[in-house]
Order: structure tokens, then C-alpha cells, then sequence
């Protein structure tokens, strides 16, 4: 029998996920893999080509190989975007101007952005967080409710485009909640 999640989407979708070193490997590889059980094309962007740097939690874990940076990459090809967490990773993004212009395009085009743990933190340095419903790690409340956001402790909020989670338990929720989103909007 067929896998029931690969006719949720269209294999002609296509996620951008935004990293660079010290990406949390988790909040990165499970959306990853699941996006591509689900038939969707991902896209491994960075500012800097190569592989990136993951981690588990504090420790090296597995790298990652780039298919595009910032430069080869244009919003508008993607059905959606992808921030996975990692202080280190959510830090440095906010500080990568194209980063920051390829979530606000998305934004403006009304595609899914899906940010988990410190991934959120470059929808606040873009300007969205503003009445907005969210979720993150912990650490980032006071940051979001700064920028005008709301932020609650649950395991996923989906708030019109925005789907936030918290921590790597929330995976499973997060994907699946993303995938629906994807499926609404092939």
C-alpha cells in the first residue's frame, strides 16, 4: 500500500529551508524527510555553499550538503518555507539579509512559512512577528511579545501562514500540520 502521506501534496511543490551551521539536525532532517515522503522537492539553502554544520542540541551531529545559496535561489520557485532551529542557526540567519528578504517575499505571497525553536527569530528581524500567534523555544516569549507577537506554550500554532513549534518533541506535529498546509495550498 502506498505511503497514505505521499498523495497529500504535489510532487511539483517545492520548500526552501533555510539554514547554516549549527542548525539543530533534528528540527532539519525530520521536516526534511518527511516533506520528501510526501513527494515534495526540498531545497537545502544557505548563504555559503557546500554542507552545514548540525548539531544535537550541543553536540557536532550530521552535516547537511546545500543544493543552493542565497544568490541561485529565488522565492518564488518554492511552495513554502522552512526554519529549522538551533541557536547558533537562528542567530546567524536574522543577520543574512537575503534571509531576511526570502521570508518577507513568501510572506507577501502568502505561502506557508514554518519556523521551529530559534528559527522564528528571523520572522521577528524580518518584521512579521507583529500580531502574530506564535510558539518557540522558550527564550524567544520575550523577543516575539517585543515585537508585537503573541506567543503561547503550545506543541504547534498555525496562525493564517505562520506554523510555529516549540522543540524537537513537536516534530511530528509540525509536520503534519505543514504538510496539510502544503496540501491546501497545491
Amino acid at each position: 500500500m502506498a505511503n497514505p502521506s505521499t498523495s497529500t501534496t504535489s510532487s511539483q511543490q517545492r520548500v526552501a529551508i533555510l539554514a547554516t551551521d549549527g542548525f539543530e539536525q533534528a528540527e532539519l532532517l525530520e521536516p526534511k524527510k518527511a516533506l520528501e515522503a510526501a513527494g515534495v522537492k526540498v531545497d537545502v539553502i544557505s548563504a555559503k555553499a557546500g554542507s552545514l554544520q548540525g548539531f544535537k542540541h550541543v553536540d557536532k551531529g550530521e552535516q547537511v550538503k546545500v543544493d543552493k545559496t542565497f544568490d541561485q535561489a529565488h522565492q518564488e520557485d518554492y511552495a513554502a518555507v522552512l526554519l529549522p532551529g538551533g541557536v547558533v542557526n537562528g542567530d546567524a540567519m536574522r543577520l543574512v539579509p537575503e534571509a531576511v528578504k526570502f521570508v518577507q517575499q513568501a510572506d507577501a505571497a502568502h505561502k506557508p512559512i514554518a519556523a521551529i525553536c530559534h528559527g522564528g527569530w528571523l520572522l521577528i528581524s524580518a518584521g512579521l512577528a507583529k500580531d502574530r500567534t506564535v510558539t518557540s523555544w522558550p527564550s524567544l516569549q520575550d523577543d516575539f511579545e517585543n515585537a508585537g507577537g503573541k506567543w503561547v506554550d503550545r506543541e504547534v500554532v498555525q496562525d493564517d501562514n505562520f506554523i510555529t513549534s516549540r522543540k524537537p518533541d513537536d516534530i511530528p506535529a509540525f509536520n503534519k500540520t505543514l504538510l496539510a498546509a502544503l496540501k491546501k495550498a497545491a
